[in-house]
């Protein structure tokens, strides 16, 4: 049998948005790994503030705001605006109560430190083009680049991640313009911004970094180099050697360190970083640090989801 079509009337409930939210969605884990965060920055949000004018964004629902964001792809800040509007789901992650206004997407984008939406990859396809004549008037830090031969140069940056091989975290991330050793310095930026420990650390990477000046900054930094030898026809000897390949160690390495793709392919398709949406160096880094944080987030969820199956 057939079921009427009824109009819709008023909306009247008398569930809390809290009820109506599944005990085992995804998002109820994240704001438990989340709030506590949050409450341990509230000192910091407070000196960033002054105690006159009109009250600002809440920093703490700004941040939720972020989150989805990333987590779900949303492309910009009209959009998540539109989608708080009428998303109890995401209303109810932020902090916000079902009758709470949103914000004007471009007061949501100054109150998030002058983040500006916006493209900078611009495509000059079938010009002869440098960074001495193609330079971007709006983001100047901004490079051409390009991942091989085959493809286009675009202006953008180079962010790089140092990964814990254990559990699959990203500890520290760094962004820059690129160069033709923009790849290399940041790994040792990288790796001598960790605190210093009597035991020495290994570091796993691919035959990029396989140079004879990088492998002896590593060592210098008391970190062995696990690195893929690059030896092909017009370079016969690799900077690593069999002092370094000999041990069982170098074989984990080679295999945990291939893991690093599937943060970069998160940040790509799911955290929006594959075409970038600001402009400038540090706007551009904070981002990039943003979305990797979101990352640790979710590989956090699962790791917690699965010990606790164990």
């Amino acid at each position: 049998m057939r079921g009427p079509a009824q109009p819709q009337s008023a909306l009247f409930s008398y569930l809390s948005v809290e009820d109506r939210i599944p005990p085992d969605h995804p998002l109820r884990a994240m704001r438990q790994l989340v709030d506590p965060i949050l409450t341990a920055l509230s000192p910091r949000f407070a000196a960033l503030y002054s105690e006159l004018g009109r009250p600002s964004i809440p920093p703490e629902y700004l941040l939720r705001a972020l989150l989805l964001q990333i987590l779900y792809t949303i492309r910009s800040e009209r959009q998540l605006m539109e989608q708080l509007d009428y998303n109890l789901l995401y209303r109810w992650f932020v902090g916000l109560q079902p009758d709470d206004p949103v914000w004007v997407p471009t007061v949501f984008s100054k109150n998030r430190d002058r983040l500006l939406a916006g493209d900078i990859c611009v495509n000059f396809r079938g010009e002869r083009r440098s960074n001495a004549t193609h330079r971007s008037v709006t983001d100047p830090d901004a490079r051409l680049t390009r991942k091989s031969s085959n493809t286009a140069a675009l202006l953008g940056y180079v962010g790089s991640v140092l990964m814990d091989n254990r559990h699959g975290l990203v500890v520290a991330t760094d962004v820059r313009s690129p160069s033709y050793e923009a790849e290399r310095d940041a790994a040792l930026a990288l790796v001598a911004r960790l605190a210093p420990r009597a035991r020495r650390r290994t570091v796993g990477a691919d035959k990029g970094y396989d140079t004879d000046a990088f492998v002896a900054a590593l060592r210098r930094c008391r970190v062995t180099p696990h690195i893929s030898p690059n030896v092909h026809a017009r370079r016969r000897c690799s900077a690593i050697d069999r002092r370094t390949t000999r041990h069982p160690g170098y074989d984990v390495s080679q295999r945990k360190r291939k893991r690093v793709e599937e943060v970069f392919g998160w940040n790509k398709m799911i955290g929006l970083v594959r075409k970038l949406r600001h402009r400038g160096r540090e706007t551009v880094g904070w981002v990039f640090t943003f979305t990797n944080a979101v990352y640790n987030l979710v590989r956090l969820r699962t790791l917690i989801a699965a010990e606790a199956g164990a």
